[in-house]
């Protein structure tokens, strides 16, 4: 076994993700069967002493076929009805699965607010460490009843909302469950690629498209999974993708065993807080770097000075998350802001000395200090 796969293996902790194809039969209907199948091994995990959460799609797909719809609604109240009728109907096909083995299905639903809010994103936290410890198997969700950016792909079919409860949780692997065998070749025919390391090539290089057909009811696709495995892995956990179809493919997986894709990154474990800052809240501005300021943040560690600002976009409070970006415009870090955005953009370019000059003090040297600051892109020394 590999020392990766083996790291696999050890996974106390699992965030589980199975998309709306893999749950639903061909003309839409949630699939009993595969809903059982999937709470059986779920409990086989709890049961070898693991802690798992399931992040499900399936709502908007199991509403449609109860429904007997014969495609997506276009209208975004219709869709938000059709999601809160199929959302029922999957807890409870999920309940009545997990009962035999002693658990209850404890449905949550989240919204990105749910996660930009540092008090609510510790909140969601403390609930999925109780519902642990009660023996019941946390099935997340996002709140389309109540938010339309989320219908409108806000998350990405769940694979982000995954990835971003895989970094709450510090959970170390994260298995996205889908219609294919892993990430594919573009040979014919096809082959799995078993291992991709994201810190020697960027997720936005791993191209290709979906072939299928047939009502459509997932909005993610292999581009969104990639995103949600950049994510996690940047953050030090392990990422797996494979067929959510295949038999005992969760057991496999926690067994090592080469099943799927696996991807790996740079990432070391970052603290809680680190986590949040980097992958879970949104940014409310952005920074752009010269190129000496990028490669003091990115390859020395350092922290951000204003004489290395170029330019200041958005509207920002203090404390506030901004984005910091090269001077062609690629995100390679976050942070919290030291300065509003409008004392920020007066001090852009000045050096530190400068600031008692504009301001009549100093109140910190830096603009993001690298106790606040978040790497969210590998950039290998020119």
């Amino acid at each position: 076994m590999s020392f990766a796969r083996q790291r696999v293996a050890n996974a106390d902790t699992l965030v589980v993700k199975v998309g709306t194809r893999t749950l639903t039969l061909p003309d839409g209907r949630l699939d009993p069967a595969q809903v059982a199948n999937l709470a059986e091994q779920l409990s086989s995990l709890v049961a070898d002493g693991r802690r798992v959460v399931l992040v499900s799609s399936g709502a908007v797909g199991a509403g449609i076929g109860r429904m007997q719809l014969t495609k997506r609604p276009s209208d975004l109240a219709e869709l938000q009805a059709v999601a809160a009728v199929g959302q029922s109907c999957l807890i409870e096909a999920y309940n009545r699965a997990l009962e035999p083995f002693g658990h209850h299905a404890a449905q949550v639903l989240l919204t990105t607010d749910d996660f930009d809010d540092r008090t609510r994103y510790l909140n969601v936290r403390n609930t999925l460490a109780a519902l642990f410890r009660l023996g019941a198997i946390p099935i997340i969700n996002e709140n389309d009843t109540v938010r339309v950016d989320e219908l409108q792909r806000n998350f990405g079919d769940n694979d982000r909302l995954a990835a971003m409860v895989t970094n709450l949780l510090r959970a170390p692997l994260l298995v996205l469950l889908t219609d294919v065998e892993g990430v594919l070749t573009g040979d014919d025919p096809p082959a799995v690629v078993p291992l991709i390391d994201l810190s020697e090539q960027s997720a936005s290089g791993l191209v290709w498209g979906d072939t299928h057909s047939g009502i459509a009811l997932s909005r993610g696709g292999m581009a969104s999974k990639l995103e949600a495995a950049r994510i996690a892995t940047s953050a030090g956990e392990q990422v797996v993708i494979a067929n959510g179809r295949r038999a005992n493919v969760l057991a496999d997986i926690v067994a090592g065993d080469e099943i799927g894709t696996l991807l790996v990154g740079p990432g070391s474990g970052l603290s809680s807080r680190k986590r949040w800052i980097g992958f879970a809240t949104r940014t409310l501005g952005r920074l752009t770097l010269d190129d000496g300021a990028c490669r003091a943040v990115t390859q020395r560690g350092s922290s951000l000075l204003a004489v290395g600002l170029q330019y200041v976009d958005g509207q920002f409070a203090k404390g506030d998350v901004v984005s910091l970006v090269d001077a062609a415009g690629r995100e390679v870090a976050r942070g919290l802001s030291n300065y509003d955005s409008h004392d920020l953009k007066k001090l852009a370019g000045l050096a530190s000395e400068r600031i008692a000059e504009v301001l009549g003090h100093i109140p910190y040297e830096e603009v993001v200090h690298r106790d606040n600051l978040v790497l969210v892109e590998t950039r290998k020394p020119s």
